[in-house]
């Protein structure tokens, strides 16, 4: 484990790297942008912004961010290329939420194409936060989506190689790799957006853990967990092994520190201090990663391990519209 001068060292050089241009003071003037997780959030920022270069909703933005890594996007930790539960089953988690509060999940989703859309109709046609399972997918097809197959056979030949050792070991940023019956057993789309009129929103859609218990839920359909947004603050965003953003509460608490005036950065970085003090052996064996977005257009990342990236769009053709590697406390990235 790091000492406590690295970790401090580590702590600073985050500070500096994740200062990027137009960020800070400078960007008061709310101009629209996208932030999301990993390299395939390229992709989704690219969705995202034919509805903020439009002058459109943060809200709509994120939701288009997530049903393209939903639907277009073949990976095997995300939508209908998801890996399996460890019975051959594939359940999805979507979350999303408006800057005013408002808020929609659902968790366990079998055979719906797209689940942001539907914890997007839950925020905003019943008076719940979240539907699971048999439940979700009902409220799915009562509103008009359609119920079909979503198991790839690329996936189903994953699960039956996994199978012949049945073992489960999570592994550090797995989802990088996508070898068929590979390990890749966690990410998350995360997606944060600031539209012209300085309204922020934010979403994240999985498959989540490859062979999971049946039933496992991760933080991405957890509000506070895997995502939090507040028009006054920011927006926060987890990647990673779910269960300890959950027992963190850990996208609140990163716009709660944003909310006492830490940047985005340093509001990330706390919060991973505090997994690292909390559970420091595990901290050695698993990737947790945060982004933010505050509402003056800050953008801010930390991670445990080296290794994770994030995507950033505003419109420009300067260096915001490319990929950033995040600062972490472990430099060393697991092999």
């Amino acid at each position: 484990m790091t000492n406590r001068r690295q970790f401090l060292q580590s702590s600073l050089l985050a500070a500096g790297a994740l200062a990027l241009p137009g960020a800070g003071a400078a960007a008061t003037t709310n101009r629209a942008r996208v932030v999301s997780t990993w390299d395939f959030g390229v992709g989704a920022n690219a969705a995202a912004w034919r509805v903020l270069g439009k002058g459109g909703s943060a809200l709509d933005a994120v939701e288009a961010g997530a049903r393209w890594a939903e639907a277009d996007l073949c990976n095997p930790t995300v939508g209908r290329c998801g890996n399996p539960d460890r019975d051959g089953v594939l359940t999805l988690d979507a979350s999303i939420m408006d800057g005013d509060g408002r808020c929609g999940a659902v968790a366990a989703l079998e055979d719906i194409a797209h689940p942001v859309s539907v914890a997007r109709a839950v925020m905003e046609k019943t008076p719940h936060v979240m539907l699971v399972g048999a439940g979700a997918q009902q409220f799915a097809v009562a509103q008009g989506f359609e119920k079909t197959p979503l198991l790839t056979d690329q996936a189903r030949e994953a699960w039956r190689e996994w199978l012949k050792t049945a073992q489960y070991t999570p592994q550090i940023n797995a989802e990088r790799q996508q070898r068929p019956g590979d390990k890749s057993n966690h990410d998350t789309l995360g997606i944060l957006a600031l539209d012209a009129k300085g309204r922020l929103a934010g979403a994240c859609t999985t498959s989540g853990m490859a062979w999971k218990l049946h039933g496992r839920v991760g933080d991405s359909p957890i509000v506070g967990a895997g995502l939090y947004v507040d028009n006054e603050v920011g927006a926060a965003t987890a990647s990673g092994v779910g269960e300890e953003m959950v027992r963190n509460a850990a996208s609140f608490l990163v716009v709660e520190l944003m909310r006492q005036g830490r940047s985005p950065a340093d509001a990330c970085r706390e919060a991973i201090e505090r997994v690292v003090r909390k559970r420091p052996e595990a901290s050695k064996q698993l990737q947790v990663c945060f982004l933010a977005l505050n509402r003056d257009g800050e953008v801010g990342a930390f991670a445990l391990h080296k290794g994770f990236v994030y995507a950033l769009h505003d419109g420009g053709k300067g260096p915001h519209d490319q990929l950033h590697e995040s600062a972490s406390v472990y430099t060393t990235e697991q092999k």
